[in-house]
């Protein structure tokens, strides 16, 4: 029986917006016998989700008022089809023609409309790190916080740098192409497995290239029949299969820093920590699957128990996070910031997350959580069942 749950099945629309009523529609009903296929095989389906196209390049010509009416129609078909997850794509800022005036937009879009995510992409390969976004971004940031309870309206938007399309993790998600089905895995659990084995002296460090070997050898077991009727359901609706993200997505108690400490280098943060970081990426890419998304390793620090620890003792920071994504992961996620944080510090490490996203040419994205309310040193009291609490 499999014990490690799809996090999420998502479904890439070609369609441009406005999407139609009928697309939604049919979204939802491929999504739903693809969760039932799954569901039926002994698989924990969490999530089914829409990734869409750039809402801001379809509709360009459009008003605010008008992008405002449609995303609020757009919740009715979501409501409607029962779908509670659906990417309005990114806002692809970097470019240099893109009017950063429709930044200000993005509250407006997610606020009254909580199925909506959506995303601002500082930095590309292609047109490099546009500076001036950072401050509407961090904008964004401050709004969604203050004005949604416990500002977990943050759970729901992102800074993306050299994000390509095609990621079925969101709020990262958005699509470009033929409509396609991809997969994510919470995949903290099957990383922890193929180590336990190994652990005959617990504390006693572990060959960094035996890590790789029993990690890919771990992913490659529980992943390949996942694959395989992904690629079987994406034949039968005439679709695309965009691949597998085997980023092994942590929640709660399933915890990839429990993974990280089985390796016998001391607790999450101590010396060590970057190499076998590392280790786990090496496994990540090479497994030879067809994968999509970051397929690297994540940290966020209110979804995961025992790291949420970790940054309370002190042992990981922001900047030791930072250096964890130069050599595996997708960034900073899920970080608990001060409320009283100014744009300006957040609009700051926006561009430190894009300059190395950009100077190491892979994907990070940013997604920060200021807590109304809480000061540095204080602990937070989210009621999500989703989040962990620790210290701001």
């Amino acid at each position: 029986m499999p014990n490690s749950p799809i996090r999420t099945i998502t479904l890439g629309l070609a369609d441009a917006h406005p999407l139609p009523h009928a697309a939604i529609q049919r979204a939802s009903a491929v999504l739903t016998q693809t969760s039932i296929r799954y569901s039926d095989l002994g698989y924990e389906v969490q999530t089914v989700r829409v990734s869409t196209r750039p809402v801001f390049d379809d509709l360009a010509d459009w008003s605010s008022a008008a992008i405002c009416s449609y995303a609020q129609e757009l919740q009715k078909m979501l409501n409607d089809a029962g779908l509670a997850f659906c990417s309005l794509g990114t806002a692809q800022a970097a470019r240099p023609d893109f009017p950063l005036q429709r930044l200000s937009l993005v509250p407006d879009l997610l606020l009254p409309n909580r199925a909506l995510n959506a995303t601002v992409q500082l930095a590309t390969l292609e047109h490099g790190l546009r500076v001036e976004t950072a401050l509407p971004t961090a904008q964004i940031i401050q709004r969604l916080a203050w004005e949604t309870e416990e500002g977990l309206g943050n759970f729901r938007f992102a800074m993306l740098a050299c994000v390509a399309a095609g990621n079925p993790f969101f709020p990262a998600a958005y699509h470009a192409g033929p409509t396609s089905l991809s997969l994510g895995l919470q995949g903290a659990s099957i990383v922890a497995e193929a180590l336990r084995t190994h652990v005959t002296e617990p504390g006693q460090a572990l060959d960094l290239v035996s890590i790789t070997q029993w990690v890919r050898e771990g992913l490659i077991a529980y992943a390949r029949p996942v694959v395989e009727i992904a690629l079987a359901l994406a034949q039968e609706h005439a679709l695309l299969f965009g691949g597998i993200d085997l980023s092994p997505a942590p929640m709660g108690a399933d915890s990839i820093a429990s993974a990280i400490e089985l390796c016998g280098y001391g607790p999450l943060g101590s010396y060590g920590t970057l190499a076998v970081a590392a280790a786990f990426t090496s496994a990540l890419k090479s497994t030879h699957l067809p994968t999509c998304g970051y397929s690297g390793l994540m940290l966020p620090v209110l979804e995961d128990a025992l790291l949420g620890q970790r940054w309370q003792e002190g042992r990981v920071h922001v900047q030791q996070l930072l250096l964890y994504s130069a050599t595996c992961g997708t960034g900073l996620d899920t970080i608990p910031l001060p409320g009283e944080s100014s744009e300006g510090t957040i609009a700051h490490l926006l561009l430190d997350v894009a300059t190395l996203a950009l100077r190491l040419q892979k994907p990070l994205s940013a997604r920060l959580f200021p807590v109304p309310g809480k000061r540095a040193g204080e602990y937070t009291t989210f009621t999500s069942p989703y989040l962990t609490n620790t210290v701001v």
